[in-house]
């Protein structure tokens, strides 16, 4: 539980409670939407909200540049985007989470082509642990710029950023089913001839669920209000809701259920603004695993991955989820130096998840994996370390930006070690 819970309305207010924090020696933790499934804000000390720092500062249109607040949160930028012709790159399917944590955490979409929300910044504001700021940018403190993209909380609060937009795009959205095998041996094809790419298969079926996003040049065409519902709600969210409740009180039907719902999935077409095709509502609770992998070794894993569910008979009722995305530079970004592919696994509320994500992260690490930092995994600073040649560089600089630790917490200790000790070995998460 925090000692104090502070919602500061501006960056005077932000420094001031980080300052005040540290005058009486406690942490702090900035919360973003929570949506991350893991502790990585849970805090005995001062917790930050930032939801009342949730503004756009500034547009330059003619640069495509967008200054927003950290507490902003994707859905409401891109609506501010929309009304000034501008619009993200790329981003994910779910856009309730803040643009400072999405950018903490490498958040990403999919694009082969597209790197992760992160990697769109082109300036960063931070207030630091003794309440003075920072401005970091490619060419002003660039070691601090390549750190804090993706830093996990752990240097300070992001207070602003900046991002790099385009103009605003429609795309054209087509959901198909396609045999499994089929997709996987043409996974490079498919993530390289389409402006974004990914596809579902559910545990025991042998149908992908493909979904492409390409730009198109017709007018968007949005859906009604009654459609949108019946589409987004009523049957993505509550009839798979009924489903699942029925797979975890009957575990031996899944692979049936799977079936089925594999085979009432048929085709759809949209044509909308980008924003609109990328996020779609969900309602359905569960927990998540996804792990970065070198993108070649994508349908590898996918394989791996149904073979041990199906050997290990572990009940899962969730598709498997894979995505591609670009390389970029940021020192702990998940897409850190090569081309990514990205394989999420989940699972339903109320039921055991722990054996199924530890036989999935045992695949993913053989294949070169890296978890994502916003979702469920089991590793530590030792085990993390070899898997970031820029690591050592990271906490160079995380030593000298918070030098006591004052934006750490029991999760930074685990999978960051303890300031100045790049590989310490703390306990994984339980």
């Amino acid at each position: 539980m925090p000692v104090a819970i502070e919602r500061p309305a501006s960056l005077d207010q932000l420094s001031a409670a980080i300052a005040g924090a540290r005058s009486k020696g406690l942490p702090v933790r900035v919360a973003g939407a929570g949506h991350s499934f893991s502790d990585i804000v849970c805090s005995d000390g001062l917790l930050l909200k930032l939801d009342r720092m949730a503004g756009v500062l500034d547009i330059d249109r003619s640069a495509g540049l967008v200054r927003a607040q950290g507490g902003i949160t994707l859905r409401e930028l891109s609506r501010r985007l929309v009304a000034e012709g501008l619009a993200l790159a790329n981003q994910g399917d779910i856009d309730v989470q803040t643009l400072a944590g999405a950018i903490s955490t490498a958040t990403h979409g999919t694009g082969a082509r597209l790197p992760n929300i992160s990697a769109q910044v082109a300036e960063l504001k931070l207030v630091l642990a003794d309440g003075s700021t920072l401005v970091c940018s490619s060419t002003r403190e660039e070691a601090a710029f390549r750190a804090a993209r993706v830093a996990l909380g752990s240097l300070g609060a992001i207070a602003e950023v900046t991002m790099r937009c385009v103009p605003a795009f429609t795309l054209r959205g087509v959901d198909a089913p396609a045999p499994l095998a089929d997709t996987l041996e043409r996974f490079e094809e498919l993530a390289l001839g389409n402006d974004h790419f990914e596809f579902f298969v559910f545990p025991h079926a042998k149908t992908a669920l493909t979904r492409t996003n390409n730009r198109s040049e017709e007018e968007p065409r949005p859906r009604g209000r009654v459609r949108a519902y019946a589409d987004d709600v009523l049957l993505t969210n509550h009839a798979f809701e009924l489903l699942c409740r029925t797979g975890r009180r009957f575990p031996a039907r899944i692979p049936q259920i799977n079936r089925l719902v594999t085979r009432l999935a048929g085709s759809r077409e949209r044509v909308d603004r980008s924003a609109e095709i990328f996020a779609t509502p969900r309602l359905v609770r569960f927990t998540e695993m996804e792990y970065a992998l070198p993108r070649e070794r994508t349908p590898e894993a996918v394989r791996s991955v149904m073979e041990v569910i199906e050997q290990r008979g572990f009940a899962v009722p969730f598709p498997i989820e894979v995505r591609t995305v670009a390389p970029d530079d940021a020192f702990l970004s998940t897409a850190a130096g090569r081309e990514s592919g990205f394989v999420a696994v989940h699972m339903y509320r109320q039921m055991p998840w722990q054996p199924y994500f530890r036989a999935v992260e045992s695949i993913m690490l053989k294949l070169g994996g890296r978890p994502h930092w916003g979702k469920r995994h089991f590793q530590m600073a030792a085990t993390l370390r070899p898997r970031y040649p820029d690591w050592d560089r990271f906490q160079a600089v995380r030593a000298r930006m918070d030098p006591d630790g004052r934006f750490a917490n029991p999760w930074t200790e685990r999978v960051l070690g303890a300031v100045g000790v790049p590989d310490a070995v703390g306990e994984p998460s339980g």
